[in-house]
């Protein structure tokens, strides 16, 4: 049977997310498309997939299956309604962001233990959606894991939008930054998170030189891939980069933990880059255990796992499931986003799918 999948992003950052489960859902003869519902995304197809560029198109479409790398949904779209993240709980509010239920999901594919946890406890709460554990879809081309060969060591620089956390925003530390460039000691690549204003971005590249390399991407995965450790704040990076089972150093990180070394002072930057390429051995050891927890799916096969996740979900007996509340404002608010006030009844994808 040719499924149909939908994903629906907002952000650049979501297409490292979906083109695996793209890559995946096309090796098993399904069909995918995607909706965006702001302009910046708009940009990068046709190159990476369908883009459907109207509600009524993605209501025709009809899909199976619709799945949301946001927090929310339009729960006017027919289909299953699935969550499959844009990052792993990072912390910034020091846990109490990440787990939130909006009444908008069907299903939760979880990235691991450190998410699966909490979110059976609200399946539990709620009744109203299942969740399963799949791994998650961006880190499916960081697999097989490899060592690096770097004959200078590398180090990524990546920084969160959140002003109170962003490295990037601190002039002290975006001077030292600088002055260790032009020492050669190192070999610096950095990127910034895509909601970081443009003045932001401009001051970084102004810091290139032959050893300093500013990249203006999503895609992280080939960036972590060549770096031996990581410079960052507090930011769900940290978490994708640690899988790989490299150190990270952070600066002033909202919830630091023995997997990290976390700094407070500018003057301790340079000696923490030596300490983490040194690879303590304890250190290594709490980041393998977190790693763990976080993504213990090492095969890179987790887009397979979400789709068959939805396939089997479809399939699955729901009654024991409870309506999902009303959530009026949240529903009227993301209308409004897209500015679609049409409240005629649309199909909806039933429990056992038509055949194509």
């Amino acid at each position: 049977m040719k499924y149909r999948f939908l994903i629906y992003i907002n952000h650049t950052y979501g297409l490292p997310i979906g083109l695996p489960i793209q890559e995946q859902a096309q090796k098993m003869g399904f069909s995918l498309k995607w909706f965006s519902g702001m302009e910046e995304p708009k940009k990068y197809f046709p190159e990476n997939g369908i883009l459907i560029e109207t509600i009524e198109e993605a209501i025709d479409y009809d899909p199976h299956f619709v799945l949301a790398i946001t927090d929310t949904v339009p729960d006017f779209f027919p289909g299953l309604k699935v969550q499959i993240f844009h990052g792993f709980p990072a912390n910034k509010r020091k846990g109490t962001d990440q787990f939130i239920i909006r009444g908008f999901f069907d299903l939760y594919c979880t990235q691991g233990p450190s998410s699966t946890g909490p979110f059976k406890k609200q399946q539990e709460k709620y009744r109203s959606f299942e969740v399963i554990e799949t791994g998650w879809s961006k880190m499916d081309p960081l697999f097989p894991l490899e060592p690096t060969n770097n004959k200078k060591p590398v180090i990524l620089i990546s920084s969160t939008f959140t002003r109170y956390y962003s490295l990037a925003l601190r002039d002290e530390v975006v001077k030292e930054i600088e002055r260790l460039s032009k020492t050669g000691k190192y070999q610096f690549i950095a990127t910034l998170h895509p909601k970081l204003d443009r003045e932001t971005v401009k001051k970084f590249k102004a810091l290139e030189n032959e050893n300093f390399t500013f990249h203006d991407t999503t895609d992280l995965i080939p960036l972590f891939k060549k770096a031996d450790i990581m410079f960052s704040d507090t930011t769900s990076a940290i978490i994708e980069f640690l899988i790989q089972r490299k150190p990270v150093v952070t600066f002033k990180n909202n919830m630091p933990g023995p997997y990290l070394i976390n700094i407070e002072k500018v003057e301790d930057i340079e000696s923490s880059f030596d300490l983490a390429l040194s690879r303590p051995k304890e250190l290594i050891s709490e980041i393998e255990k977190f790693a763990m927890f976080s993504h213990p799916y090492l095969d890179g096969n987790s887009s397979e796992r979400v789709i068959n996740a939805c396939i089997d979900f479809l399939h699955s007996d729901k009654s024991h499931l409870k309506k999902k509340p009303l959530n009026l404002i949240r529903r009227y608010k993301i209308r409004k986003q897209l500015n679609y006030f049409t409240f005629k009844s649309h199909r909806k994808a039933p429990f056992i799918p038509k055949q194509d």
